[in-house]
């Protein structure tokens, strides 16, 4: 316990300091630029500081013979069956999600939260607004750029940071999967998607311990932030019908896609179990 805690503190620690010079670097360069590009390069900047090069340093100094790559287990990639099957998944997974999301958004406070529950509609509302300016895109380049920033980027950090380290450090357990889980979802600040991203959490968790690479996790995360952006570039809209597929009037869309989810982890553990 005592090496957990150290272990935490350290990462906290260098997170701590990383995320401060990343910022005071983009306010030297940038001058508090408040504009789309001047947010999208401090997003860059924070994601650097917070999420990406700490687990990488931090392994780093873990690690027997300094090879922090082989501690966050991305030394390795697993059968290419696999990857195409954690695809599947996640794709398959989508209107399930969706539907929790929809119920997720459908829980009301007690009258005595009423303060609360406001600020937390109007932070998210704030935020949609946001990842909209992020979103909008003239061409094929600035898409691409978008895909970069905001699927690759963020799926990479945050699966090192989350599955890579903190689910690391606390032991790969049951525990540590769900504890990592409801971090990993409470972190992102959007209270009515809470309960989706806890799952979809749990799912990378499990399968990063099931296949014993980082490299599904980062795959599958990446996939669904990638479809994100694309189905935004189509619709024009974030609340597009791929968001909304599963929810509403197609709630047993939501249903079909979770037995169809649970089935395909199911074969994704016994492949895996045979390896």
């Amino acid at each position: 316990m005592r090496k957990i805690f150290t272990q935490i503190l350290v990462w906290l620690g260098i997170m701590a300091v990383l995320t401060l010079l990343a910022m005071g670097l983009w306010f030297a360069v940038m001058g508090m630029d408040q504009s789309t590009q001047g947010l999208k390069w401090l997003q860059f900047a924070q994601t650097l500081g917070t999420f990406l090069l700490p687990p990488i340093l931090c392994a780093w100094i873990w690690s027997e013979n300094h090879k922090p790559f082989q501690w966050l287990q991305m030394d390795r990639a697993a059968d290419g069956r696999l990857f195409a099957l954690a695809v599947g998944i996640m794709i398959c997974a989508l209107p399930a999600i969706n539907l929790l999301a929809d119920l997720n958004s459908r829980v009301d406070l007690p009258e005595w939260l009423d303060s609360i529950e406001q600020k937390l509609k109007a932070y998210e509302a704030q935020a949609a607004l946001l990842t909209e300016r992020f979103l909008k895109a003239d061409n094929g380049w600035q898409v691409l750029l978008n895909i970069g920033l905001m699927a690759l980027l963020p799926a990479l950090s945050e699966e090192l940071s989350f599955r890579g380290t903190l689910q690391q450090v606390l032991g790969n357990k049951h525990m540590a999967i769900w504890v990592t889980a409801v971090i990993f979802s409470a972190i992102h600040m959007q209270f009515y998607g809470f309960i989706p991203r806890m799952l979809m959490g749990a799912m990378f968790g499990y399968l990063f311990v099931w296949s014993g690479t980082l490299w599904i996790p980062i795959v599958m995360h990446f996939t669904n932030n990638c479809l994100a952006v694309i189905t935004y570039s189509i619709f024009g809209t974030e609340t597009s019908y791929a968001d909304t597929i599963g929810a509403g009037a197609t709630w047993w869309l939501g249903v079909l896609s979770l037995i169809l989810t649970s089935l395909g982890l199911l074969i994704f553990f016994r492949r895996t179990r045979k390896q």
